[in-house]
C-alpha cells in the first residue's frame, strides 16, 4: 500500500527486471519488444490513442562499486491526434538512452560530484538512477524514454493552422469603451447652474 495516498500503486505497464548480481562481467545485449497488453497499459499512461509498436535495443554493462551503465534505444511508433485537424495520425519515436544505475547508498555522494561538475564548464553528467532491491527495470526504463519523446503538440505534415476570419467590428477596439462613456456623458441631461 502507497502511505500517503492510501492505494496500491499500479505496477509498470512494461517490465523487464535484471538482476544486477547476474550480469556477466563482459555485460549483456538485450532486444526487447512490448507485448500488446503492455503497449496499450502504456498509451493509457501516456494519453495516446494507441501504441502501434515498442521496443528497445540495450547494452548493460557492469562498472566498478557495483554500478551498472545502461545505454540503447527505444523505438515505438504510436498513434496520436493532430491537434490542428483532430485526425488520427502516427508518429515514430526513437530515442537513445545513456544511464547509469547505482546502490542507493552512493546516490548522494554521485549527485555531489554531479552538481560540482555543473559548477565547471565541463559536460554535465546525468546523476545515476538508484538499483532498486538489486534490481534494475530496462521495461521501465524503455517506457520512460518513450514517454519523454511524445510530441506533446502533434500535427499532420500537410496541416495548417488558420485562425476564423472575423470582421473587423468598428466598435470593438480598446478605446470602444471611453467612446460609449463620451457619449453618456454628452447625452446626460445638463444640471442648471446655481448663481
Amino acid at each position: 500500500m502507497n502511505r500517503t495516498t492510501g492505494m496500491t500503486p499500479k505496477p509498470d505497464p512494461w517490465s523487464v527486471p535484471v538482476i544486477v548480481a547476474q550480469i556477466p562481467e563482459t555485460g549483456m545485449h538485450l532486444d526487447i519488444q512490448a507485448d500488446r497488453a503492455q503497449r496499450a497499459a502504456m498509451a493509457e499512461v501516456a494519453g495516446l490513442r494507441e501504441i502501434l509498436s515498442a521496443s528497445a535495443v540495450l547494452d548493460v554493462t557492469p562498472k566498478s562499486g557495483g554500478r551498472v551503465h545502461v545505454a540503447g534505444h527505444v523505438r515505438a511508433r504510436v498513434g496520436q491526434t493532430c491537434v490542428v485537424t483532430l485526425d488520427p495520425i502516427e508518429n515514430d519515436i526513437d530515442e537513445d538512452i545513456d544511464l547509469v544505475f547505482a546502490p542507493p547508498e552512493q546516490i548522494p555522494q554521485l549527485a555531489d560530484l554531479v552538481d560540482e561538475a555543473a559548477k565547471s564548464e565541463a559536460e554535465i553528467p546525468d546523476p545515476p538512477e538508484p538499483i532498486d532491491n538489486g534490481a534494475i527495470d530496462l521495461g521501465r526504463l524503455a517506457t520512460d524514454a518513450l514517454l519523454l519523446g511524445i510530441d506533446p503538440y502533434p500535427r499532420r505534415p500537410d496541416a495548417v493552422f488558420e485562425p476564423p476570419v472575423v470582421a473587423d467590428d468598428p466598435e470593438d477596439h480598446p478605446f470602444a469603451a471611453l467612446k460609449a462613456l463620451q457619449l453618456d456623458a454628452n447625452s446626460a441631461p445638463k444640471k442648471p447652474k446655481r448663481r
